[in-house]
């Protein structure tokens, strides 16, 4: 029975860290990708390859028709999972990290866990116990220590960068409101079929937006060096695709809320990616900061699974 359990946790756990690892990377490659396309481009146009890769995955699986059809009666939902949640989402977080920092953007996904938390209890009645909130706002303490938000001291980039936070947060809580409200889709579709068709109902509203504000953006992929074609590959297939099904496929085993705090290990790898490529300030209570961060993820999937 314990062995089953082990078993259980694994799978889920497993997903979960490599999807926060691959999440922790946005920054980076928003960063790298800033000045050479614009900020709406470097959020949509990834996001547009991989909804034609995962179109042609589907097609490649067969038995295309009654998923099409399913999706079209619910056509709705996805709708509202794909605006309200993708887009908002990925556009949020990305013209906030271009107007503030990759730290910035990785200590304010804290928000993300409480914002789900939240809508889970609302939309799924899922139980928000004693216990629960305990491990949530421990882990909300240990990012708190991770890294305080960085500031600008230069004149006139304060507002700046104040806006470019609040867009952040906004993602955060687009993206919280995405994974509530994919794990009710996943009751009649696959994660690779959540996935698609929550991308298509983005693209199809974004696409005329995007070329009405940006009419250049594909013209400037031309202009883009090895560096940013890795970055923008990075964003399509692992950020996009591969990080989304992992989560996903562990929203199959556990609630969104326990899901949820798993995202509080995505700061701890926001802060290093950025220390160690962009050279963004690391402060010195990272390292106590982190181990509270994975004490309260751990004991929160360990009182989960103790049945």
């Amino acid at each position: 029975m314990s062995s089953h359990r082990g078993a259980r946790l694994f799978s889920a756990v497993l997903p979960l860290v490599a999807a926060n690892l691959l999440w922790a990377g946005q920054g980076i490659a928003v960063k790298l990708l800033t000045g050479r396309l614009g900020s709406l481009a470097i959020a949509l146009l990834p996001l547009y390859f991989i909804t034609i890769l995962g179109l042609g995955i589907l097609i490649i699986r067969g038995r295309t028709a009654t998923p099409f059809r399913l999706a079209w009666k619910l056509r709705r939902e996805f709708f509202l999972v794909g605006i309200c949640g993708q887009l908002m989402a990925q556009v949020g977080m990305t013209l906030g990290v271009s107007w503030s920092t990759a730290s910035n953007a990785a200590i304010l996904s804290l928000l993300i866990p409480i914002f789900g938390a939240l809508i889970a209890v609302w939309l799924l009645h899922e139980r928000l116990t004693a216990f629960r909130v305990g491990a949530l706002l421990l882990g909300l303490a240990g990012v708190s220590l991770l890294s305080p938000l960085h500031r600008s001291t230069a004149p006139g980039t304060q507002t700046h960068e104040l806006a470019g936070n609040l867009l952040i947060a906004l993602g955060c809580l687009g993206s919280a409101f995405y994974n509530v409200y994919s794990k009710r889709l996943l009751e009649y579709f696959s994660g690779i079929e959540v996935l698609f068709f929550s991308y298509l109902s983005t693209t199809g509203f974004s696409l005329p937006v995007l070329f009405i504000f940006d009419p250049h953006c594909l013209s400037d992929l031309a202009h883009l060096r090895f560096a940013q074609w890795a970055a923008f590959a990075y964003l399509a297939i692992f950020l996009y695709g591969v990080s989304m099904v992992l989560f996903l496929r562990a929203l199959e085993t556990v609630d969104v809320v326990v899901a949820s705090a798993s995202l509080y290990l995505m700061p701890i790898f926001g802060v290093a990616l950025a220390f160690s490529i962009l050279g963004e300030r690391l402060a010195p209570r990272a390292i106590l900061g982190s181990a509270i961060v994975l004490v309260a993820t751990a004991v929160l999937f360990r009182s989960d699974y103790a049945f």
